[in-house]
């Protein structure tokens, strides 16, 4: 009976934290659009996974909030373990997660306060207090998505027209991923799509940095085209991808199931990041900046290891690059001994290598590698870093440190440095040579 007990508990545990007598909204990509993004009110909303301590510790405290501000901020949550869809749309990490959905509901604040009820409710109140302010000022309040077409939360720029004249180039021949809408301006459900595609074309040129595109044909116009795809219905929305048949997109039609599809389509396809060496402090500035996360190794002198050692290693960070290309964090590497200012603010100070830190600049918190540099040992440390887990430090000085400029590594074994040679012809080695003389 106890065995039975504890597993029933478990079961409920996984299945969720919240319940209909909660003050908390449960959210989920059916009502997450209805609820969140064409709604007028502020959001706060918290991204957890059952597993998570963390989250399983904060329960009691969210449920609290969500009480003290009903009828003043809304209070939701997404189970982004079980609707990872909703997570990486808007780049969940760790868990827990909270964001504030404001004016703007296409771009969330992260909440980066206390996680106890106080700090969470006076963190709501203040952003309240700047949407307040915003709107008294005449700047746009309320849901940044249209109800219409033609409303904001989206541009129409940026859904490219697409015709009998440029589809090929722009589309065919550009090898990135398109999400094309072909459609009848007569369809009523074409005009109902209409404002969605505009709202998702702009979140997924912002997310993945202009790599995912969404077209849209006037199939009544380009009949072509039209004929070309077998378009026997409309709205039809189509995927291409560089060499490869177009497919039949199968996702959801509002703007958040067209943006997590994309975003899918985008890490999907895209090639791993590039691995770089740090050679100056703009390389690992930028790529610090750019990325949630920068994952850093310190790897042995070449004279440790020549060519082929090093090599190993750059292969095992290449492989964790593309494991975690979905991720979208930036990879770097330097020689040990190189950046020693690097190297003091990470706590690794000349000794243990090869070592690897992931640092985030916005927080100036790193981890370090506790385990094996392999992949294997890589995995574990990201893997944990990924939802949250793993103990974490401030980096030293709190900021990036002093990078020197160095020049690239030539790929070839390292030669030790060499030392003049002696001429011993001119020197008189007679038979006295070590004969003291009194």
């Amino acid at each position: 009976m106890l065995t039975t007990l504890l597993g029933c508990s478990l079961v409920f545990m996984v299945q969720g934290f919240y319940s209909a007598s909660d003050d908390v909204v449960e959210l989920n990509p059916s009502n997450f659009n209805r609820e969140v993004l064409q709604s007028d009110s502020l959001w706060l909303i918290e991204f957890y996974a059952p597993w998570c301590g963390h989250c399983q510790s904060l329960t009691a405290d969210w449920k609290k909030t969500a009480t003290a501000l009903k009828g003043i901020v809304k209070v939701g949550a997404v189970d982004a373990d079980q609707h990872n869809s909703l997570g990486g749309q808007y780049s969940v990490r760790g868990f827990p997660t909270i964001k504030i959905f404001g004016a703007n509901k296409n771009k969330p604040d992260d909440y980066q306060g206390g996680r106890n009820s106080q700090a969470i409710v006076d963190g709501a109140l203040n952003a309240l207090h700047t949407l307040v302010k915003d709107r008294m000022s005449g700047r746009s309040g309320g849901s940044d998505y249209s109800r219409q077409s033609g409303g904001g939360g989206g541009s129409k720029k940026d859904v490219v027209e697409l015709t009998d004249d440029n589809f090929d180039r722009l589309v065919l021949n550009s090898g990135e991923v398109w999400l094309v809408e072909f459609f009848a301006p007569w369809c009523g459900h074409c005009k109902s799509l209409e404002p969605e595609w505009a709202a998702a074309a702009s979140a997924v040129k912002e997310q993945t940095k202009d790599k995912v595109h969404l077209g849209a044909v006037d199939a009544t116009v380009h009949q072509g085209l039209a004929s070309r795809y077998g378009i026997r219905g409309f709205p039809t929305i189509k995927i291409f991808k560089k060499g490869e048949e177009p497919e039949d997109y199968q996702g959801g039609r509002t703007r958040g199931d067209i943006i997590a599809g994309a975003l899918d389509l985008f890490s999907d396809n895209a090639a791993p990041p590039e691995l770089l060496e740090i050679l100056n402090a703009d390389v690992l500035k930028k790529t610090c900046d750019d990325y949630q996360l920068c994952v850093i190794a310190v790897l042995p002198h070449i004279l440790d290891t020549g060519a082929a050692g090093r090599n190993g290693y750059l292969e095992v960070m290449m492989k964790m690059a593309e494991k975690y290309k979905k991720k979208m964090w930036g990879w770097l590497w330097t020689e040990a001994g190189v950046q020693m200012e690097l190297e003091a603010s990470l706590g690794i100070g000349g000794f243990g290598y090869p070592a690897m830190a992931a640092i985030n600049a916005r927080k100036m918190k790193f981890a370090l590698l506790k385990g094996s540099f392999s992949e294997t040992g890589i995995h574990e440390f990201l893997r944990d870093l990924s939802v949250g887990r793993g103990s974490t430090a401030t980096v030293g000085g709190g900021a990036l440190p002093n990078i020197n400029s160095v020049e690239a590594w030539d790929g070839k074994d390292g030669e030790l440095p060499v030392e003049d040679d002696y001429d011993l012809s001119d020197v008189d080695l007679d038979d006295n040579f070590g004969k003291d003389e009194l």
